[in-house]
């Protein structure tokens, strides 16, 4: 077989690069539009595998500096693994919505991190129902609902609230929790407690050490997180409008009332390495009761 041009190969990556970005393009535009929460997608007879272990079919990326292209493939597959390398603030994010799910996540922490957070505690997140244009938040990230992942912190729930960047329309999502707040005013999910309603800010999960650091490596006394290293699950379970955060089958944080209750899903990337091996939607109460594998 005779070999490609270097011309030819050029032209054709080119082509490919620009369907990319027009497709990235194509699904942004549709996040513009009303939400519709019929058109949103709910797993029925099986799971929903988001990440398909070979490629990143089904998203598209909005990195803070570069937008929708990724040059510096902050996001890629490595050995069956979806890679977050962290150089940079953005996000991996479906290109279709999706409400009422299980929704399991399996990843673990790589070595590297970078610029402002280089000796920072390892972050990240799972952004759900997201809706509005990308980078609506600060620049970075959909108006949405996040379930966090940071060093000491995996499962704080945070409301994130954005607007048009044309416009300036604010876009409001909004969630109601049930809190105490601990020596620093700081509010903690507390089942049982004080009901109230954020449009943004944060809601700690029941364990954060009070004591928190935002260190590299900090690790609290009541962790449920895995050790770093190790795989650790993070499940969400968006039922209509609550939401129900598990962390390695410990519930650590809830929410109620959540507006909208459906959209687009984002894993993001904050300046640390993450791998994930497992980022699937179940059908609610159908999801597998399997031990986690290191």
């Amino acid at each position: 077989m005779r070999k490609m041009r270097p011309a030819v190969a050029k032209v054709i990556l080119l082509c490919l690069c620009c369907i990319h970005l027009w497709a990235a393009r194509a699904a942004a535009q549709e996040a513009k539009e009303a939400p519709s929460r019929e058109a949103a997608i709910s797993p029925t007879d099986g799971p929903i595998r988001l990440f398909n272990g070979r490629d990143l079919e089904g998203f598209y990326t909005w990195i803070r500096d570069s937008q929708y292209d990724d040059p510096k493939q902050v996001f890629s597959v490595q050995d069956g693994m979806l890679r977050v390398s962290g150089d940079g603030y953005g996000g991996l994010i479906t290109k279709k919505p999706y409400r009422d799910y299980h929704l399991i996540v399996e990843f673990k922490w790589g070595d590297k991190t970078w610029g402002d957070r280089e000796h920072a505690a390892r972050d990240s997140g799972i952004l759900v129902h997201g809706w509005g244009p990308d980078g609506g938040f600060g620049n970075t990230w959909m108006t949405s609902i996040e379930a966090q992942i940071i060093e000491g912190g995996v499962g704080d729930i945070l409301v994130l609230s954005g607007k048009d960047p044309e416009s300036g329309e604010v876009l409001t999502t909004s969630l109601t929790a049930e809190i105490t707040k601990d020596r620093d005013g700081e509010k903690v999910w507390k089942k049982g407690g004080d009901r109230i309603t954020l449009s943004s800010g944060r809601i700690n999960w029941y364990g954060r050490d009070v004591d928190w650091v935002d260190k590299i490596g900090f690790r609290g006394e009541a962790d449920v997180e895995s050790p770093r290293g190790q795989w650790t699950r993070l499940e969400v379970i968006a039922d209509g409008a609550h939401l129900l955060y598990r962390v390695n089958g410990v519930v650590v944080n809830e929410g109620f009332d959540a507006k909208p209750d459906f959209g687009k899903i984002t894993l993001q990337t904050e300046q640390a390495e993450m791998f994930v091996r497992r980022f699937e939607l179940w059908p609610l109460g159908k999801a597998p009761k399997d031990d986690l594998k290191q």
